[in-house]
């Protein structure tokens, strides 16, 4: 059984009694009615041969081997291959707290993702609970129909405690999508854009607007990979080890960046900066962005209004990306977690390791190869280079780390 991307029916009653369609109007509302997904199986039933193997009393035989060898359900279910896309709607996109059922069609929009970029299989399931516990037991227990969990759009402190539970708990890959495959494409862009004008990686200071689940992430993975430093800023200014306001989260956060002792705003912090990488939204001033260290980069990544706009970070920037797809360099999400779930369900790994990520990013930033120009720094998501270049790198990592069972 696979998910088919269809629209399985184009019923044009109205929206509301008496009113008029809403997609005869706006053809996002004509693509999505009836939703953008369905199933369809994989085996044919024609005839009770194929009924009875297919259905009882065939599957009856499956059913015992697997209780006697429990293994054996990834090789006869479809468990092996496909992801539960999970949410509580509380971070959806910009909309923020919006419930799940109206989380829905994004969900449906990841899952279908996930089938076109890395031939991966997956299932919206938006819940209509918000608490880090009940989340994570009502996870637990739909964990033995599914190869992995992607978490999606859960806001955050609490988000970081789900996924943390479930990594412990599961021995399938659990990857809240909003920190790690932001970081992972974040961190090919600028291996990419550092190659660009000479540099290492390690020779760059990069600030980070935005503590929240991407900033985090991007933050740890950037540190991971070597960075020469990363100072992380919140609404209230720099994340520092003498502020008293801070979260565990944030706590955490300090403790391993920042080295330089930086205090103040994220204007101060953007003086002499080799990079400003913006997951947060609101507008850098222009003069703050003019006071960035010659050749700098600004990947202003907010959607759909970027914390710099373009036209004003090429005055100053020597590279440009942002989340739009009507700009160059896109940061799309869609570059990293298609591949990784791929590559981590090609060889059943228990979990994604930060080994996994770095290794996702340097395939990702490998793509571009010779190519490289300040307007072509990360591949674009139709590039058919991406996923499996992507995916191989993720299960070679995999096995190097000890986590593939296959």
């Amino acid at each position: 059984m696979a998910a088919e991307i269809v629209n399985p029916r184009s019923d044009s009653s109205t929206d509301q009694e008496g009113a008029e369609p809403l997609d005869s109007f706006d053809p996002a509302f004509a693509l999505h009615r009836g939703g953008k997904m369905a199933v369809q199986a994989t085996v044919p039933v024609r005839d009770k041969d194929d009924l009875s193997l297919a259905y009882t009393p065939g599957v009856a035989r499956v059913c015992t081997a697997i209780a006697e060898q429990p293994d054996l359900v990834n090789d006869y279910t479809w468990k092996s291959s496909v992801v539960a896309v999970v949410t509580d709607g509380t971070a959806v996109l910009g909309l923020g707290d919006i419930g799940p059922q109206a989380s829905l069609p994004v969900m449906e929009g990841k899952a279908i993702l996930f089938k076109q970029f890395g031939g991966v299989d997956a299932v919206p399931i938006a819940l209509d609970c918000t608490g880090v516990d009940e989340i994570v037991e009502t996870v637990v227990r739909l964990a033995p129909s599914f190869g992995g969990v992607n978490l999606e759009d859960i806001s955050a402190p609490r988000c970081f405690e789900i996924e943390k539970q479930l990594q412990e708990r599961l021995d399938i890959p659990v990857f809240h999508d909003d920190q790690h495959g932001t970081a992972v494409v974040t961190l090919a862009a600028l291996r990419n854009a550092a190659r660009l004008s000479g540099r290492e990686i390690g020779q760059l200071r990069a600030v980070i607007s935005g503590a929240g689940a991407a900033g985090v992430a991007i933050a740890k993975m950037l540190v991971e990979a070597g960075i020469g430093d990363v100072a992380v800023a919140d609404r209230k200014g720099v994340v520092s080890a003498d502020r008293e306001d801070l979260t565990s989260v944030k706590r955490e956060l300090a403790g391993f960046t920042n080295k330089a002792g930086i205090t103040g705003s994220l204007e101060d912090a953007l003086a002499g900066a080799d990079v400003f990488i913006g997951v947060s939204g609101g507008t850098v001033p222009e003069e703050a962005v003019a006071s960035m260290a010659e050749g700098a980069f600004v990947f202003a990544m907010a959607n759909p209004n970027p914390e710099v706009h373009p036209d004003v970070a090429h005055k100053y920037a020597a590279v440009v990306a942002t989340g739009r797809s009507d700009f160059p360099n896109q940061i799309n999400n869609v570059l990293a977690f298609p591949g990784i779930f791929a590559g981590a369900l090609q060889v059943r790994a228990t979990r994604i390791t930060e080994g996994m990520k770095i290794a996702a990013a340097e395939a990702l930033a490998a793509v571009v190869g010779d190519d490289l120009a300040a307007d072509y720094v990360i591949p674009s998501p139709f590039d058919e280079r991406v996923a499996p270049a992507v995916t191989a790198a993720v299960a070679a990592a995999a096995r190097a780390e000890g986590v593939a069972r296959r």
